[in-house]
């Protein structure tokens, strides 16, 4: 907190001293054992909603359809100051279903990857339990916290708990039947129906201050081959669409690392992957299909437009199929979503790294080389200052080690205290001083 507003100081040490560990406990437990895959966000919306409302905040029910929805609440202030957004996602990337994550997952669910709490010491293990629900957890544990404080607000506090944040279109399992259930669906429609700011902070992975992130170009590649019988292979024509898209996979990741280095600066390090197959029949491995396709997701820099990453991939597959002349493929982007970047100067970044500092004793070092996409993009896409705060990954003493799916579904609850604390400060210094009249 600047040392130029003791009394800042003072309300932020008071409410502070109200976060409580076992209460972040009891929020993250909550929200886990509540199923909320994408598209299906609707009964933990309402568990939230209630949530906020008992934790004195005007709350708010945001139904998108009658499976989805939003929990919004707020804490108003006397007018004179402005308004901030703390915004964290409640969807979760897997569905917690073995029939739609395995065997993509693996063999089988883990302890982690099922959508049912288990508290170990200072940890929690489930479903999201860290991304997004822990982050969720230490959103509203912030806002309970400046409530019970009774600190005496100038601008809005606004919470915002959205549906639809994970990079996924729809599901279609379920009698689930809309397409556009992600990729910051949520968000968007939180902003379209009148719930704004001046500020927004979003609470996503990653202890450090983020000002700006990657965005996202998804391309489908389509490689053509003659549909054939394995019995016919020496006898006629023969082209296998499999082989030959494995080819391309193949050289497209020996271009992928070449992409990144090439807008590698700042925060951010765009990555690309291929992310799915699809071609033949897997009930008749005796027919070859005459069509293969596949899936990328190339992460862009805030710094390139997606018709610049458009032109670029053009290029690369070019290259590769001018190196194998005979390969017969067409491809399309379906779907960009561009990276943003809030200024370094921006009230918000600069009330967050403060908070960080005083936090952690020592000057802010942001993190680097991030190819991870929020909904981030969409509040800033959509004229909202916004920074970027969140845990440490988990550390030793976890339950599990460290990977991909223990990232995303084990939590430090330390880690939360910690990220409330910084939420907490941030709030306090956006949302009680008076508002800049130009």
């Amino acid at each position: 907190m600047s040392a130029t507003s003791e009394q800042q100081r003072t309300w932020f040490e008071s409410a502070s001293a109200l976060i409580d560990a076992e209460r972040l406990t009891e929020l993250v437990v909550g929200m886990v054992d509540i199923p909320s895959p994408t598209g299906e966000e609707a009964e933990l919306a309402r568990w939230s909603t209630a949530t906020l409302e008992a934790s004195g905040l005007e709350a708010h029910y945001q139904a998108i359809d009658d499976r989805q929805a939003n929990a919004v609440g707020r804490l108003r202030g006397d007018g004179s100051g402005e308004d901030l957004l703390l915004y964290a996602p409640i969807d979760t990337l897997t569905v917690g279903d073995p029939d739609e994550d395995t065997p993509w997952v693996g063999p089988q669910l883990r302890a982690d990857m099922r959508a049912r709490a288990e508290v170990r010491g200072h940890h929690v293990l489930g479903l999201g339990a860290s991304n997004p629900k822990g982050h969720a957890a230490a959103v509203v544990a912030a806002a309970e916290v400046v409530a019970k404080a009774g600190i005496p607000l100038r601008g809005d506090l606004i919470v915002g708990l959205g549906a639809g944040g994970m990079p996924t279109n729809g599901r279609t399992t379920r009698g689930l039947t809309r397409r556009n259930t992600g990729q910051g669906a949520g968000c968007s429609f939180l902003l379209e129906q009148g719930w704004w700011a001046d500020h927004a902070l979003i609470a996503k992975p990653g202890w450090a201050v983020a000002w700006e992130e990657v965005g996202l170009c998804w391309f489908e590649v389509r490689v053509r081959g003659t549909y054939t019988y394995v019995g016919s292979r020496h006898r006629m024509p023969y082209r296998n669409a499999i082989a030959d898209a494995a080819t391309v996979i193949a050289a497209l990741e020996g271009w992928f690392p070449e992409y990144a280095a090439r807008h590698t600066d700042g925060l951010v390090a765009p990555q690309g992957i291929v992310a799915s197959v699809e071609g033949g029949w897997p009930r008749m491995a005796a027919v070859a299909p005459a069509l293969c396709r596949f899936m990328i997701d190339l992460r862009t820099s805030p710094r390139s437009t997606p018709a610049e990453v458009r032109r670029e991939f053009a290029a690369a597959v070019d290259a590769i199929v001018a190196e194998h002349p005979g390969i017969d493929l067409d491809w399309d982007m379906v779907l960009s979503i561009p990276g943003t970047a809030t200024g370094r100067d921006a009230p918000v970044v600069a009330a967050a790294v403060a908070a960080w500092e005083e936090i952690a004793g020592r000057p802010h070092e942001p993190i680097v080389a991030n190819s991870g996409a929020t909904d981030a993009n969409i509040l800033r896409a959509r004229g909202l200052p916004t920074a970027r705060i969140g845990m440490d990954r988990i550390g030793a003493d976890a339950p599990m080690a460290l990977d991909f799916p223990s990232g995303m579904n084990v939590v430090d609850i330390r880690e939360a205290v910690r990220l409330t604390r910084a939420i907490v400060h941030t709030a306090i210094t956006l949302c009680t001083r008076e508002r800049s009249i130009p």
